[in-house]
């Protein structure tokens, strides 16, 4: 027995000097036992750098001059608005207004610097009127729309062919092209037309006022009854000067008063002094209130835009208000063809020489000046008279298709008819001095100020000092 327990006491002993070495590890005194070498740590991965953002790519520009906001328009709305222009091109628009000929002198001296400038600052396209086309037209710095732009006779084939006449040079090329065309009627009130003639019918009016003799009668019965039978000077200048016999200029470069522009000015002096007028100017304000509420003017010869674009607003008690009946004179004009064919004015595109963006002037022309639909939209917002020839012959046929302002007439009918009797024969580079200066010079005779004599010397002195290269005649 004592053995045993000696044994026992033994194992005690071990068991608990086990537990004392099992507990020494535990505490901070005790020797921690040497801890084989730290591993180098390892870096984070770096996260991988986001691919720099590519700078966007730079935009051309197609840069476009004109001389008002109407092409501009006409290009938001049925271009950019369509989704049409490409998104790597913004548009520069360079307005200069036409008054003593800072557009044409702007646009003169930046087609002179095209060569020097970069492409960005190239006049890709410019607009112009009828009454000075023929300079760039016979010029190095419009291109051929067919051969150097890129369209087609057959695109062109829809047109007006006097719409081609106008930009055709000297060598038969076709020089530019338009959205619209402006053959002129003769814009009438309504309820004074129902005063004076007993009817406000376009037929009645039509026949009352067919000939120059009986548009003279008319004015003498419009007074009678204490209306003015046109506003001023300049109402009636358009359909005479569009009816010369041959251009301002002949080849020797002697200035040609016309036959018809003597009979403009005989008429307009009698209207005067009779008091058949109010004698305003073109754009006075005396002018622009005699279309509106309260006139009493018979009528306004207008071609298209000015019927849709002056005339209308011209005719409003509120601009702000909508354009319906009840707004001032709104539905009371009519037209007619009046007592002789005539136009009045256009605007052009014409593609520049040395334009990097001759793929897009291209899609432009051929968009807004030979597209059906685009044409027959433009015309049902506007009521504007387009280019194409034969969707406005459709539209003059469509009894469905009336104008509210011109009280429910189908004016497109009357611009169809009107169009076929354009002669283009008689223009000439000269067309715009022309027309101002012989205004502005027999102005001062029909107010009395100068006799016939000194107001054509006035006239000569001042066309001669623009273009000193022409001549008066013997």
């Amino acid at each position: 027995m004592k053995k045993a327990r000696s044994i026992i006491a033994l194992l005690l002993v071990l068991v608990m000097a086990l537990s004392l070495v099992g507990c020494a590890t535990d505490t901070p005194e005790a020797e921690t036992p040497e801890e084989p070498a730290e591993e180098p740590a390892e870096e984070p991965a770096e996260e991988p750098e986001e691919p720099a953002e590519e700078p966007a790519a730079e935009k051309r520009i197609l840069n476009i001059w004109g001389w008002n906001e109407e092409f501009k328009d006409r290009f938001e709305a049925y271009y950019v608005d369509a989704g049409l222009l490409p998104d790597d091109v913004d548009v520069k628009f360079t307005i200069v207004p036409s008054t003593d000929n800072a557009y044409q002198n702007a646009l003169d001296q930046a087609l002179l610097d095209q060569e020097n400038v970069s492409d960005d600052e190239k006049i890709d396209m410019f607009l112009l009127e009828a009454d000075y086309a023929l300079k760039y037209v016979d010029s190095e710095y419009t291109l051929d729309v067919i051969n150097d732009v890129g369209l087609t006779e057959e695109d062109l084939a829809v047109q007006y062919k006097y719409t081609q006449e106008i930009v055709t040079d000297s060598n038969g090329v076709i020089k530019g092209t338009s959205w619209q065309a402006t053959p002129g009627l003769f814009a009438y009130r309504r309820s004074i037309a129902e005063d004076v003639l007993g009817s406000d019918d376009p037929e009645v009016v039509q026949e009352a006022l067919s000939t120059w003799d009986k548009f003279y009668e008319v004015a003498e019965q419009a007074d009678a009854k204490g209306y003015k039978m046109l506003s001023g000077y300049d109402d009636a200048y358009r359909v005479f000067s569009n009816n010369m016999s041959g251009p301002w200029v002949d080849e020797n470069k002697v200035i040609n008063v016309d036959d018809s522009i003597l009979a403009w000015i005989e008429q307009t002096k009698d209207f005067t002094d009779k008091g058949y007028t109010n004698k305003s100017r073109l754009w006075d304000d005396q002018w622009q209130s005699d279309q509106g509420p309260g006139a009493k003017v018979f009528g306004f010869f207008y071609s298209t835009w000015g019927i849709n674009f002056t005339l209308l607003d011209n005719s409003l008690e509120d601009l702000e208000a909508e354009k319906a009946v009840g707004n001032g004179i709104y539905g009371d004009y009519g037209v007619v063809y009046g007592p002789q064919n005539y136009y009045w004015g256009g605007s052009w595109i014409a593609a520049a020489k040395g334009s990097d963006d001759l793929d897009l002037v291209k899609d432009i022309m051929l968009v807004l000046t030979t597209d059906k639909d685009t044409m027959l939209q433009i015309t049902k917002d506007t009521q504007d008279f387009t280019n194409h020839e034969q969707a406005m012959t459709e539209l003059a046929a469509d009894d469905s298709y009336a104008s509210d302002f011109l009280g429910g007439q189908n004016h497109i009918k009357l611009f169809v008819e009107s169009a076929k009797g354009i002669d283009m024969s008689n223009i000439s580079p000269y067309d715009q001095g022309m027309n101002e200066h012989i205004q502005t010079a027999f102005a001062d005779y029909f107010n009395g100020n100068v006799d016939f004599d000194t107001a054509l010397d006035n006239f000569y002195k001042a066309v001669i000092e623009i273009y000193p290269e022409l001549k008066r005649p013997e």
